[in-house]
């Protein structure tokens, strides 16, 4: 029984981490590949990582792990998933979520690097700030001002966007 529990609570946070991978502009097979060696380095590792470290240190290990695959293929793809469209919607609606998606993507793309991480860790990833703290080795309340900046910065830049 801990043992299904166990391997739930790391498939879910298997998932997670490909979200992330594939929102900072990782291609799905990579995001996959990344997430594969990461779990399995934490496995390999796990008697020594505290326990309440072991999800901050698979995200700063996938992270890492990305970065390598930046810097080796000098490249950044983005991968928007296209919406599933429900019955009752009608085009028009399907096409203005989907400019709408595109308009937060381009503001997105034009943020701090650091401040889009913060913003697809916090309101995506949905963690908290002491997770996010944790992942980035950075103090709470650094976390919270910088958050604070970088939705002030998505605010500005998307109301410009419509202020054209």
């Amino acid at each position: 029984m801990k043992n299904e529990r166990m391997l739930l609570l790391l498939q879910d946070k298997m998932n997670h981490l490909q979200r992330y991978l594939i929102r900072l502009g990782a291609s799905r097979s990579d995001a996959e590949d990344i997430v594969q060696d990461t779990v399995y380095k934490g496995l390999l590792y796990m008697d020594s990582i505290p326990p309440d470290k072991f999800s901050a240190w698979l995200y700063r290990v996938a992270l890492n792990r990305y970065y390598d695959l930046l810097r080796k293929s000098q490249r950044m793809e983005w991968l928007i998933e296209e919406p599933v469209a429900e019955e009752r919607e009608v085009p028009e609606e399907i096409l203005l979520r989907k400019e709408q998606r595109d308009e937060i993507e381009r503001v997105m793309e034009a943020l701090v690097p650091l401040y889009k991480q913060l913003l697809i860790l916090k309101y995506e990833l949905e963690l908290s700030y002491r997770e996010i703290a944790s992942l980035l080795a950075m103090r709470e309340e650094t976390v919270k001002t910088y958050l604070y900046r970088a939705r002030k910065s998505f605010q500005k830049k998307y109301g410009g966007l419509h202020d054209e």
